[in-house]
């Protein structure tokens, strides 16, 4: 079994997929528009350049996400995506790179169990933590 995070968007799927691809040395390896669709399944032409599925790998992980209609777009609350990092220089640089221009709730430091440890939400909205726990954490 594999769990792997899903994002929702409303209208900013690409673009945040972007983003992510390039802090997480990522490569999206889908993406399907609405308009990629069978025709029972698409939406209006206002809405047809919108991320009906898209698949990024980094490192071995998997993020996948989607814009949700305008109407059932909710953002995203009481979750978050958790990366776990080895090398304290990559959680930093890593941090630096996710929440610029987001906000920061607990900004990266070390703490009792980890060397380095960040929550914040990025510019989309996703709310990120990271994690590059002390041995043995």
């Amino acid at each position: 079994m594999k769990l792997n995070p899903y994002l929702s968007f409303n209208g900013q799927c690409e673009a945040a997929f972007k983003f992510y691809a390039e802090c997480l040395k990522g490569e999206i390896i889908a993406l399907h528009r609405m308009s990629d669709m069978p025709a029972e399944y698409q939406t209006s032409e206002e809405h047809k350049n919108r991320v009906a599925h898209v698949r990024l790998i980094a490192a071995g992980a998997v993020l996948m996400g989607s814009d949700n209609p305008p109407e059932m777009y909710r953002p995203p609350a009481g979750m978050c995506v958790s990366l776990t990092v080895e090398d304290p220089a990559e959680a930093d640089r890593i941090y630096a790179a996710l929440s610029d221009g987001g906000s920061v709730q607990m900004p990266i430091q070390e703490t009792f169990w980890a060397k380095r440890f960040a929550m914040f939400a990025d510019r989309f909205g996703t709310p990120w933590m990271i994690n590059c726990e002390s041995s043995g954490g």
